[in-house]
């Protein structure tokens, strides 16, 4: 993994610069068949080998010209993007809304220097097709940090809010301005708000491992990033800039006990211990899978990692249990995300530093990527999916010298292609095919010997079935 990215020095959840990449204005487009289409590339730097199934989902909101969930396979290919006009996405993962698997994500403004966004959460089906939108009440905006749906069809975001404050227990003035952060769960149907959460009232500013006096805008103590549900239905929260792991009571707000931090209820070893962490996630054992990333600044280490910590609830003890370290090591001073897959490997997204990676259960390296110096991904994840767009597949031809004909085809989303067969007639009539190529990467494209006038393509699948086919387009 390249170790040469530059590390961030703003104490925010996001150390990003927004706004437009390097594409040039004028170049020409990456796909023929589909010119609207600039994701940034992504570089496989250690090749997929015994990698969990799934696809890649990400969500590039720096370093590119174009911005927007994104799925790519195991090579780095394109599956499909969908573009912005304005604002960013975030945290693209495939969630479950009444028993069907749907894409989620946010998308909204990135508020800087701050780092915390406010947009709303979008659900796709198969098709991406949008199934709904799922707001805030009560005022707030949804922020990028955290969409969790439950099997109760509920969903469980972040917000922020400025409040006024006294903020003389951290060496701040009598009246200032503080970041609060909230937490709400969503009804997604009906769009009430069935519990709100905020840390102000349950957590002393002085917990903050950041003083009042660093802030270049209001004083963020708290930086909520993620929520999970336990297995008793309480919550589990992080706050980046406490350094701790909340548990917190459904419905009375009330803490029942912190992981690490200035008051952890835990004794946690040295080497489990954790700085501004992001997504933290249960599971059995009990254990917990944290993105340790260990720099804010202040940076209290010298690299990032993905750990599992395993909870001795008896005794209220914290061990290491296993930790996956980037190769060579960097930090990334914000962002990140570790995700426990079914069969027990480990997908690292490594936030402010432009990478993904898989491990094998025992910290064994299966796979690394790389997206353009610079980018960013909030977080990174895989997911079994299979995608099926109601658009017809796009193409595009261009007459080479003599009776040559370059053809280009893409069917941005389609995952069930295994082969493209190109045709060639009229604009009207009967087409006949000329070429079958299997599929390899995002656009197909075969230089075939025809004077026809019109060119089309047909996506099959592996029986041979077609899939759907394009319009027919003039041979120019």
């Amino acid at each position: 993994m390249g170790a040469g990215a530059a590390l961030g020095t703003a104490a925010t959840g996001l150390d990003l610069a927004l706004g437009r990449g390097p594409a040039s204005a004028g170049a020409p487009p990456q796909y023929r068949s589909a010119p609207d289409l600039d994701p940034p590339p992504v570089t496989t730097v250690v090749p997929a080998a015994g990698t969990a199934p799934g696809l890649i989902f990400a969500g590039p909101i720096a370093g590119h010209s174009q911005y927007g969930p994104m799925i790519v396979d195991d090579r780095g290919h394109l599956v499909w993007f969908r573009p912005l006009s304005s604002g960013r996405a975030t945290n693209v993962q495939v969630q479950q809304y009444r028993g069907q698997p749907v894409l989620a994500w946010w998308q909204g403004e990135v508020l800087l220097p701050g780092g915390y966004g406010k947009g709303e959460c979008v659900l796709a089906d198969s098709s991406y097709r949008e199934v709904t939108r799922i707001r805030c009440g009560n005022g707030l905006q949804a922020d990028l940090h955290e969409l969790f749906l439950t099997p109760e069809g509920t969903a469980l975001v972040t917000a922020y809010r400025v409040e006024e404050a006294d903020l003389r227990p951290v060496s701040g003035p009598a009246k200032g301005k503080l970041l609060n952060s909230l937490l709400q769960e969503i009804d997604i149907a009906t769009g009430k708000v069935l519990f709100e959460w905020n840390a102000r009232d349950h957590v002393a500013l002085d917990e903050s491992y950041l003083p009042a006096t660093s802030a270049k805008g209001p004083f963020d103590f708290f930086h909520i990033n993620s929520i999970d549900v336990d297995v008793d239905g309480a919550l589990l929260v992080s706050g980046r800039h406490t350094w701790t792991v909340y548990k917190v009571e459904r419905p009375s707000g009330a803490i029942r006990w912190r992981l690490n931090g200035k008051l952890s209820d835990f004794d946690v070893d040295s080497n489990a211990q954790f700085a501004f962490q992001h997504h933290v996630r249960h599971h059995p054992g009990p254990t917990l899978s944290i993105f340790d990333d260990g720099g804010g600044p202040p940076n209290v280490d010298t690299r990032s990692r993905g750990i599992i910590v395993a909870l001795d609830m008896a005794a209220m003890k914290v061990s290491l249990a296993h930790q996956y370290l980037p190769d060579p090591e960097f930090l990334a001073t914000s962002q990140g995300s570790v995700q426990v897959l079914p069969d027990g490997h480990v997908f690292v997204g490594w936030g402010q530093q432009p990478y993904w990676s898989e491990y094998a259960p025992d910290g064994r390296m299966l796979f690394d990527a790389q997206m353009p110096k610079g980018g960013d991904s909030y977080r990174a994840f895989r997911y079994p999916w299979a995608g099926q767009p109601t658009d017809r597949p796009s193409i595009a031809a261009e007459r080479r010298a003599g009776r040559r004909v370059a053809v280009y085809a893409s069917w941005n989303g389609a995952t069930e292609v295994d082969r493209w067969q190109f045709l060639a007639g009229g604009e009207h009539g009967t087409m006949r095919p000329v070429a079958t190529v299997s599929y390899d990467d995002f656009e197909a494209t075969v230089t075939v010997a025809t004077t026809a006038t019109h060119v089309a393509a047909r996506a099959l699948d592996a029986g041979g079935r077609p899939l759907g086919e394009s319009e027919r387009a003039r041979v120019a």
